[in-house]
């Protein structure tokens, strides 16, 4: 067996061996500038100038990471803040050696070096990132001094055997990002009702996120000691609810990540499960009356649920009877009381099962989460105690975005790997020797996290000193598909993306032995072995480590094909997959493990584009048109670069690749992408289609498959959602449920395009990249002009005579009509705005506006582009606007005209009424029906970077392009996530 020392050898960093040189010197830098503005009002909200990265980082890249990492204030240099990757690297991965070295795992400066160097590599290379705690706190006090003030964080005290505070905040650091809480069902004390306010609104400003299963709180009308009734765990949720809303996230503008966990045998299941439904009903209400429905607006903000992932949690008992329901139709179940069975009742099992599909579909919550699949693999359901089968020490919960499952009050620090850094574009190869190694240094950088850690409550600092629990995952899966020309929905893409997870989890879970016999196990191992190691067998046999039959499994896994990877070339890492395992378990045998948990599959969001991913975590591309960012800011779009490796892979020549890629970015005179994908382009071969598909033409069952392949590769599960088209029905929910159910996925979140009022129809093919304003220049229009084309400059008047359609509405005291003009093939050709106040400044002021908006229509500039330079502007009148049919609010008479102008275009996302039929005019002089939100048959827009939430702006930045990413959200433009990744 290979020894822990061996290690610590250099792979990235062999150049400097015997060399004056350090790790930074393997490195080309640049000088960046940063510049990050709001997308609202154009306001500067960060600057900085003259910043070190690397050579090949992105202009996004140093974007992102110096905008939410790089520390702003107390760095003792005469800037005052950090201004080069080479400082955070230093001080995160010198806070890591040094507690390695402190903890025994290092033994000598030669392997402190090592390991600083390969680490150091392996971060600026961008092959791997910590969660984004490690990069606000680690290595502070290290490398700057700055050690902050006790900010009631705990930590274990081996010495004492004791959980102590800390002395100070960044001593010591706080480094996870993962939390599940308990709550008791009382409501003073340790673990009560109110303490869970407070522990929440500690992590939330924190900036991490917290899960809880509430299910141990007593339903409405149970029975109290006082001899009174209880008001029930819904109100108490609603409370919960409330705090969370009003707790930004780690002080910032973004909402808190809280995940709310209800078993299916609680009395109060009917209400958890209609929640939200009934709240977006309300929000809808609200709307129609003229409230903002934008998920930052008043409607939303009336209502209650808003700011938690829900999640039903599903036992044995209650799936089995599902998938028996066509045998026994009446079969029941019985909810029961917590503590009072006066409440008791049975419910038929068909009324549940109808009640959870048709919320999801409604409303995309709850989630589901299956009880057994997670038990199934928990490497420590004996606990602290070692009592087997008592529900505290079983998986009740996860994180917000359900890739972390563990015992209740634990945490877990998340680091992702960005696979595609370990492709060969000269071979189509996999550095699989490299990638085992870099695995074996992160873990023991998590590990390294949790010995120096700190904690926000008690009983997790224990707990996390007990069990240390770590969570490494993959990132830009869909890149490595793309390049070597895989379908994301194949046997093929699934098997190969499942069999590099299985060889992160296997050298994970081998290191950890190794660093078990040299400083021992986890401290609560010995009550859990057997458990543990019948877990990590059942993940042998997965990997074909093993040909015995799986040990207490209650469904069969999906097994690694050995014969796939064969064919595919990658016989390699089936090779290594085996013995890595192999090595996995011997290692237990022979020292036990030092963490109890190793991996899972986080949405990698802001991390994801500090490593240059073109795809987060093992989502799909959303779009094969991207912008990239410009220095000096502005961005351009281009085709995505992992396109062309695709293509030449396939076999295609070059000229054939440059006439693919050229398809992809025409346009139309108004500059709409004409086409959506590569079917159609010139020279692709039908049978190459499946490798281009995106998130929206994957089928949802390819989705579940995915997840399903790799779950019993990981020790934890994997945070993804399964989006759906608007037109999906209740029976396609319902069947990927049973499908990620019987294909042995933990959980699973359903959402269908715009059943959220605050996000209109995004998928389709009518739409195009946005083009700001001032990205009209001169040098573009004369390169237009030498091209041939004079329509750029050339005003085009409408007819004589046109058609024309008034909309009238009154805001304040102002009677308002605005006249929308056509050209004949339907575009808009100009706009008349009038009131009913004669010889008034108003009046005088609409018909200048008027004109002015006029002369930008005739002179090409898009209608859309006017609309959005109008939309929000702020000034009286302002407020609720009465007489027109769809539009209920304004905040101001620009406002109002943005609005007319999208709803000519059959955009009612801005509007608070949708209709359910409504005739624009379309570009080819014919007119069409477009039906409302009532209608399944809408023809719909998709932004062209896949599901983006128009309607939800980015709190930070205040861009538009937020967009789902597992089961939470991102901006695409500055990194700002939801979840707690």
């Amino acid at each position: 067996m290979i020894e822990l020392n061996q290690l610590f050898k250099r792979v990235f960093t062999k150049e400097l061996e015997n060399s004056d040189t350090t790790v930074y010197d393997l490195f080309q830098w640049q000088t960046v500038d940063v510049i990050l503005k709001n997308y609202k009002n154009g306001e500067t909200i960060y600057e900085m100038k003259d910043l070190e990265f690397p050579e090949n980082y992105s202009q996004n890249a140093c974007n992102i990471i110096a905008t939410k990492y790089f520390r702003r204030k107390g760095i003792p240099n005469h800037l005052g803040y950090e201004h080069s990757m080479r400082e955070v690297a230093d001080r995160m991965v010198g806070f890591w050696t040094d507690a390695l070295q402190e903890e025994g795992i290092i033994e000598t400066d030669e392997e402190w070096q090592i390991c600083y160097d390969e680490l150091v590599y392996g971060l600026l290379m961008q092959m791997w990132a910590p969660n984004s705690p490690q990069w606000f706190n680690t290595g502070l006090m290290r490398n700057y001094q700055i050690c902050g003030s006790k900010d009631d964080l705990y930590y274990y005290d081996e010495k004492t055997g004791q959980v102590v505070e800390s002395e100070d905040r960044y001593t010591r650091t706080q480094s996870s990002a993962c939390f599940i809480l308990s709550i008791q069902d009382r409501l003073l004390g340790e673990h009560s009702i109110s303490d869970h306010y407070v522990s929440e609104t500690k992590l939330f400003k924190g900036g991490s996120g917290v899960g809880t299963n509430f299910s141990n709180l007593r339903a409405a009308n149970e029975g109290l000691t006082s001899g009174g009734q209880s008001s029930g765990m819904m109100s108490f949720l609603q409370g919960l609810d409330r705090n969370a809303g009003a707790i930004k996230s780690g002080g910032t503008t973004r909402r808190a990540a809280k995940m709310v966990i209800v078993d299916i045998d609680h009395p109060e299941i009917d209400n958890f499960i209609n929640w939200k439904v009934k709240e977006e009903h309300k929000a809808r209400a609200l709307g129609k009356m003229g409230y903002d429905l934008s998920m930052d607006g008043e409607a939303y903000q009336t209502v209650s649920g808003q700011n938690s992932n829900n999640s039903v949690r599903l036992n044995a008992e209650f799936m089995k009877a599902v998938l028996n329901l066509k045998n026994e139709p009446d079969h029941r179940i019985k909810l029961k009381g917590r503590i009072d069975s006066s409440v008791d009742r049975e419910v038929p099992v068909q009324e549940l099962w109808n009640k959870l599909n048709q919320a999801t579909w409604e409303c995309a919550d709850p989630g589901i989460q299956f009880d057994d699949r997670f038990n199934d693999w928990h490497t420590c359901p004996g606990g602290e105690d070692g009592m087997f089968g008592e529900k505290a020490n079983r998986i009740n919960a996860t994180n917000p975005c359900s890739e972390y499952a563990f015992l209740d009050d634990t945490a877990c620090n998340l680091a992702s790997i960005n696979i595609f850094r370990f492709y060969n574009p000269e071979d189509s190869s996999f550095a699989t020797e490299s990638y085992n190694h870099l695995v074996g240094l992160i873990q023991c950088a998590l590990e390294a996290s949790i010995f120096k850690g700190q904690f926000p409550t008690k009983d997790v600092a224990r707990r996390s000193y007990l069990f240390r629990t770590t969570g490494l995952g993959i990132a830009n899966a869909a890149s490595l598909l793309l390049a070597l020309g895989y379908p994301y929905d194949s046997p093929e893409g699934r098997t190969l993306i499942a069999s590099i997870t299985g060889l992160m989890t296997g050298v994970s879970y081998y290191v950890s032995g190794l660093m078990a016999g040299k400083i021992g196990a986890f401290p609560k191992y010995k009550i859990n072995e057997k458990y543990m190691k019948r877990v990590i067998r059942n993940h042998s046999r997965v990997a074909g480590a093993r040909t015995d039959g799986y040990e207490e499994l209650h469904y069969e896994p999906i097994k690694i094909n050995h014969q796939i990877l064969q064919k595919i070339g990658f016989k390699d890492i089936g090779t290594q997959l085996k013995h890595v395992w192999k090595l996995a378990d011997e290692a237990g045998e022979a020292y036990g493990y030092r963490n109890a948990q190793v991996s899972a599959i986080a949405p990698t969001g802001t991390i994801s584009f500090a490593m240059d991913c073109g795809a987060t975590s093992v989502e799909p591309f959303y779009n094969h048109v991207v912008f990239k960012k410009l220095i000096g800011g502005g961005s351009m779009e281009i085709v995505n670069p992992v396109m062309e490796m695709a293509l030449y892979n396939l076999g295609y020549n070059d000229q054939e690749i440059r006439n693919i890629l050229t398809y992809l970015l025409e346009k139309d005179d108004r500059g709409y992408f004409l086409h959506e994908g590569v079917s159609g382009a010139p020279h692709i071969k039908p049978e190459h289609l499946p490798v281009f598909d995106t998130a929206n033409t994957i089928s949802p069952m390819g989705h579940v498959l995915m997840v399903s392949a790799i779950t019993p590769m990981i020790s934890g599960s994997v945070s993804k959602t399964v989006n759906l088209p608007h037109d999906a029905t209740i029976k396609d929910v319902e069947d990927i449920h049973l499908l990620a159910y019987r294909t042995g996925t933990k959980a699973i979140a359903v959402y269908r395009d715009a059943c959220k009022a605050s996000q209109p129809l995004s998928s389709g093919m009518d739409d195009y990249q946005e083009k700001a304003l001032e990205d009209y220049n001169y040098d573009e229009l004369l390169a237009l002009v030498k091209e041939g084309s004079t329509k750029a400059l050339n005003r085009v008047r409408p007819d004589g005579m046109r058609l024309s359609r008034t909309h009238a509405a009154k805001i304040g005291d102002i009677e308002l009509y605005i006249t929308i003009g056509f050209y004949e093939d339907g575009g808009i050709a100009e706009i008349f705005v009038s009131t009913d106040k004669e010889g008034t400044v108003v009046k005088g002021l609409l018909a200048s506006l008027s004109k002015s908006i006029s002369n930008m229509l005739q002179y090409h500039i898009p209608p859309d582009q006017i609309s959005k330079m109008l939309r929000g502007q702020k000034y009286e009148p302002s407020g609720f606007v009465s007489r027109h049919p769809y539009i209920k609010f304004a905040s101001s008479i620009s406002d109002l005209i943005s609005k007319v102008i999208d709803i000519e275009h059959g955009d009612f996302s801005n509007c608070q009424v949708k209709p359910k039929n409504f005739t624009v005019m379309s570009k080819t002089n014919l007119v069409h029906s477009i039906p409302g939100e009532e209608s399944p048959d809408l023809e719909y827009n998709k932004g062209s970077n896949g599901e983006v939430l128009y309607g939800e702006t980015c709190s930070s930045c205040g861009s538009d392009r937020m967009m789902r990413n597992g089961t939470c959200k991102i901006c695409l433009d500055c990194g700002t996530t939801t979840g707690c990744s």
